[in-house]
């Protein structure tokens, strides 16, 4: 009994996230039919699927942005934590926290500048605010907007935009980015850039990446690729870790 305890600890610690049997209804409607997966802390994965097949609606879910339709008979794990059992306040404070977002369109606020877009996320964790301003300024460094910290939105490109979207997802230093279509307003030369630079944020930086795209060539790059089909995982290309009774998990 010893050994499969320490074995599951050894597992569940291993893991950034758990998910057993989440469904999500809408109405009559089942967009999420029972959705199984694993993704090891420090894994870049993809989910690839055609339109209306659950991808965005699963990546809410995950993100907490959204709730299962079947709290009682589902577990949703995120880094050991169950977040099921959260409050609302404790949940957007583990959020802020420990969660990143990188949307399709950037969401920046368009009357404040590059660098205060990236601080906000630190402002609202309470960080002091020369601490966040300075790793604000090394995030956009970093991204090779150093020049362009004080422009707002409007005055910059759509993937300097995209740039800046990125490092406020990094300001808190989360254990995980959920990014939704990230390259879908690029150009492909942005696009391209964006791409190799989520691994390169992996290696410096350590997050773990799950990515809803449309796009193959970023798909193909990550660890995993997941297929999603009709509200379920029908495929994992990649990488296969397994749990402590040797079963492939998704």
């Amino acid at each position: 009994m010893s050994v499969l305890l320490i074995n599951f600890q050894a597992v569940k610690k291993a893991y950034m996230i758990q998910a057993t049997n989440i469904q999500k209804f809408y109405g009559d409607l089942q967009v999420l039919k029972g959705v199984d997966l694993h993704i090891k802390k420090g894994e870049i994965v993809s989910i690839v699927g055609p339109s209306g097949a659950g991808k965005t609606t699963l990546l809410q879910i995950l993100g907490t942005l959204d709730v299962q339709s079947n709290k009682v008979d589902s577990r949703l794990l995120i880094n050991g934590i169950e977040v099921s059992d959260l409050s609302d306040r404790e949940l957007a404070k583990f959020r802020n926290h420990h969660i990143g977002f990188i949307f399709q369109f950037h969401q920046l606020l368009p009357e404040f500048t590059a660098l205060e877009n990236v601080c906000i996320p630190g402002y609202i964790k309470k960080t002091p605010k020369d601490e966040v301003e300075k790793r604000a300024k090394e995030l956009l460094e970093f991204l090779g907007l150093s020049h362009r910290i004080h422009h707002k939105p409007n005055e910059l490109s759509g993937g300097e935009q995209q740039r800046v979207a990125v490092a406020r997802s990094l300001i808190n230093n989360p254990s995980i980015i959920f990014a939704d279509e990230p390259s879908g307003n690029l150009d492909s030369e942005s696009a391209d850039n964006l791409h190799k630079l989520f691994f390169e944020l992996r290696d410096k930086f350590g997050q773990t990446f799950v990515i809803v795209t449309h796009n193959l060539e970023l798909a193909d790059l990550a660890d995993r690729k997941l297929t999603m089909v009709d509200g379920r995982i029908t495929d994992s290309v990649g990488i296969e870790w397994t749990d402590i009774t040797n079963r492939p998990l998704l």
